[in-house]
């Protein structure tokens, strides 16, 4: 399923029927930030977990990437945080494709707040030269008839990354010739031009082109960078610090944020953002996501019958997470970050991964005073080492990580 679903950043997020701090919504780091927990009875008084599973899941997270972190929220307690090599609460890494959750969510803030603008929601056809007037001559036909739906759930057509891509086609895999992707020099030009595999909606293929053309779709009908967008409809109102979209590549900068991911948010708010879905949502008196999107994030999806993977989240309706609540849905990023929502146990969980380039905050402009001491440089698996599968550093070590935390849970 690695291929099929995603690359290596997850922030995991969990809801339960246990009791729940429904009123609790932590304050900005600035202001004191997330309450937590010290001791191991505290951990399983006010968060019901138990703190060596939790130690056991950290264990696994270190033998993923070079660099990263576990913090886990649950009952509105951040009852774990602990981080290895350049990984630290404030740095701004490169997320990679964990950002494409951000786009998702922005647009359905868009759906909503621009109603009039794009009555038929997901059921749009974007391809248009009213909101994408760049793309005309269209370079295939078909592309009129892909919807903002498919794009979300990468079943437009467009051929998948790599240099062997494959598809889905309801589970069945379906392997294709590379083509060229996105490049960053021309984000927008070269999303747009990524030819088709199959007709839209008839295959599901992991193509990072498709989320960025979702947000070249809500630059048009809000007038705003996904950046900006974000930042005023989620990070502004949730107190996030600091934070940038990663667009500073040598002597290039990129003109706008690369919708297929690339955010770099401190590891806290992170957990911010999966704790708004959690909620539905909500944050404190504010609705700042339509409930009923989020309630979509995690279920199968019209839009993709062929695998679980919905408006860029993978979700666990199927059971695939053996161990794993059905309602878990989650998004990776390259080189090992992960959100995860899991409803039913009340928790969010991010997982933080990376090499040292991810870390560069040349990056993202945002200067890091963190003072590295070294201890991960030249960092490898050890061969024939507990959990040193080379798949360990992808979406199968954060697969791991969530059944471990899932299965700490004690009340």
């Amino acid at each position: 399923m690695q291929q099929t679903i995603g690359l290596g950043l997850v922030i995991l997020l969990a809801v339960c029927e246990c009791p729940r701090a429904d009123e609790y919504f932590p304050p900005p780091d600035s202001q004191g930030g997330w309450r937590t927990t010290t001791t191991a009875e505290e951990v399983r008084e006010k968060a019901g977990l138990d703190l060596k599973q939790l130690q056991d899941a950290y264990a696994v997270t270190e033998r993923c990437s070079q660099n990263g972190g576990l913090l886990i929220v649950r009952h509105g307690y951040l009852a774990y945080e602990k981080y290895f090599g350049r990984g630290h609460r404030d740095a701004n890494p490169d997320m990679a494709s964990t950002g494409k959750a951000y786009t998702s969510i922005a647009c359905g803030i868009m759906l909503h707040e621009f109603h009039d603008k794009i009555p038929d929601g997901l059921n749009t056809k974007v391809f248009t030269r009213q909101f994408l007037p760049e793309a005309f001559p269209l370079n295939d036909p078909r592309k009129a008839d892909i919807t903002l739906g498919q794009l979300l759930c990468m079943t437009g057509g467009y051929t998948g990354e790599g240099g062997a891509p494959i598809g889905v086609v309801h589970g069945k895999t379906i392997h294709m010739k590379a083509v060229p992707g996105q490049d960053i020099h021309d984000l927008d030009g070269s999303s747009l031009r990524v030819p088709l595999w199959t007709d839209p909606g008839a295959g599901y293929s992991y193509s990072s082109p498709e989320p960025h053309i979702a947000s070249m779709v809500l630059r048009r009908i809000t007038g705003m960078d996904l950046k900006d967008f974000i930042d005023q409809k989620l990070g502004k109102p949730m107190g996030w610090g600091a934070w940038n979209y990663c667009v500073h590549r040598g002597d290039f900068t990129e003109p706008h944020a690369n919708g297929a991911g690339s955010i770099g948010v401190h590891a806290t708010d992170a957990l911010r953002f999966g704790y708004c879905l959690l909620h539905q949502g909500k944050w404190g008196d504010q609705q700042l996501v339509p409930a009923d999107y989020v309630e979509l994030c995690n279920k199968p999806s019209p839009f993709n019958p062929h695998c679980p993977f919905t408006l860029m989240f993978e979700q666990n309706s199927d059971g695939h997470v053996i161990g794993t609540p059905r309602d878990a849905f989650y998004k990776s990023g390259a080189g090992g970050f992960g959100i995860f929502v899991v409803p039913s146990l009340d928790m969010v969980i991010y997982k933080m991964g990376g090499p040292d380039g991810q870390y560069d905050p040349k990056l993202s402009g945002i200067p890091d005073p963190f003072q590295y001491d070294g201890s991960r440089n030249g960092w490898q698996p050890i061969a024939g080492g507990p959990f040193v599968e080379p798949s360990m550093g992808g979406d199968d070590g954060l697969r791991r990580v969530l059944m471990m935390v899932s299965a700490a849970v004690r009340d």
